[in-house]
């Protein structure tokens, strides 16, 4: 299972090429086997974003379902991954950052990120350099 940060299903969506070519096939094929997901935090981080206006994106609820209805998966959170997300040792403090990595360890998925704070993290986690 691949699991995309926030920022890499942007970059994915929007064709942007921050999204290097080795991510870009492994997500590609991820799709297609249908193993391809994100956590249901990013969604409330992109709203968040998006009202601050740091992100423009199209209707989100819409956006959302389309996603969806292309083969993305959707992983919901639930008390476990806001334990472990607890629990990560000497790791950043940012609460979307850390369940959306919970969230990784807890579906065995490798996560798809350019978040240089996450993939200079140590622990126990498998991480695709989105830029690459």
């Amino acid at each position: 299972m691949i699991l995309l940060d926030t920022h890499a299903l942007v970059w994915l969506d929007g064709g942007n090429t921050q999204l290097g070519p080795q991510a870009r096939k492994l997500i590609d094929d991820a799709l297609h086997e249908d193993l391809l997901a994100v956590s249901t935090i990013s969604f409330w981080e992109l709203g968040m974003l998006q009202a601050n206006g740091r992100v423009r994106l199209p209707d989100l609820a819409r956006w959302r379902v389309e996603l969806l209805s292309m083969g993305l998966k959707e992983i919901p959170l639930n008390g476990e991954h806001g334990i472990v997300a607890n629990m990560l040792d000497n790791f950043h403090p940012d609460p979307a950052d850390r369940l959306i990595v919970a969230t990784a360890m807890l579906a065995n998925a490798k996560l798809v990120t350019a978040d240089q704070q996450i993939l200079a993290w140590t622990g126990e986690l498998e991480t695709i350099d989105a830029g690459q």
